[in-house]
């Protein structure tokens, strides 16, 4: 007879944001704890803006093993950690966050780690030195401007507002002449926004033809099959890093810190392509 599940004692981890139905981290991590053999589950908790610290604050004492959190409560739930690792003070965001055992909370930022580790796996590349253009000065733009400096690259940013542009790094003028100049000299080229998802045409504001040759375009967007602009910068002779290998790589960091086991990263890569 099959045994039903989940049971009493089942453990439970999952993520929010708002809103949080497109998440793709529920496949992600159920993959991942059915390959392991732990009996958790991880579910989608839409919350509103105005609620992040009472639910959060009531999910870990209803047995919450971990949380991961998506736009827009990055910023909001560092005031529900009692403690925070470097990156997520730095960055000044968390993106998961892991029960203590004692009812506290240490909120972390996984999101730089997994940024730097999908580009070691999919195009490694030596920063240290070398410029890296990155379009779009966000709040994913952060950690990854926190990934890039931490390995010594020197870090260019085009965006419409010059001034967060400048609270980055190098602010470069957002003119198509002037990102194609500074992506004409790059070894890697990051799109830090959202440009390029839901489309097939490549964005306007991202070069093509200015990328040399060998150099990396980096692509945050996710989705099953590489964006428009990956697919045209390859063809330029460009190496590139897709979206999903930072969500998978960010993932695993979070996923290891609430169980303790290595994270498989194979059964997540799968049970992504698979939502």
């Amino acid at each position: 007879m099959d045994v039903p599940w989940p049971t009493a004692r089942t453990r439970f981890a999952g993520v929010i944001g708002w809103p949080v139905g497109h998440s793709l981290s529920p496949a992600m991590h159920n993959a991942a704890f059915r390959a392991v053999g732990l009996d958790w589950t991880y579910l989608a908790f839409p919350i509103e803006e105005d609620r992040v610290e009472g639910a959060v604050r009531g999910l870990f004492h209803a047995g919450c093993a971990g949380l991961n959190v998506t736009i827009p409560h990055k910023h909001a739930v560092l005031s529900c950690c009692d403690e925070l690792t470097p990156a997520a003070r730095a960055i000044g965001a968390a993106n998961t966050l892991v029960p203590l055992g004692d009812g506290r909370v240490r909120g972390d930022n996984t999101d730089a780690v997994g940024f730097l580790r999908a580009l070691d796996e999919a195009a490694p590349l030596d920063l240290a030195g070398a410029d890296v253009l990155m379009i779009g000065a966000g709040g994913a733009a952060r950690a990854i401007a926190y990934a890039l400096t931490g390995r010594g690259a020197r870090l260019l940013v085009a965006n419409r507002t010059a001034s967060r542009a400048a609270a980055l790094g190098e602010p470069v003028p957002f003119t198509r002449e002037a990102i194609d100049d500074a992506a004409a000299g790059a070894a890697m080229v990051v799109n830090a926004t959202s440009l390029g998802m839901g489309t097939d045409e490549v964005p306007a504001d991202l070069p093509v033809r200015a990328l040399a040759p060998g150099a990396v375009a980096y692509d945050i967007v996710y989705r099953r099959e590489p964006t428009p602009w990956l697919r045209a910068a390859e063809a330029q002779g460009a190496r590139t890093v897709d979206g999903l290998g930072m969500l998978l790589h960010q993932g695993a960091a979070a996923f290891g810190q609430w169980t303790g086991v290595d994270p498989p990263l194979d059964a997540m890569r799968v049970g992504l392509l698979a939502s």
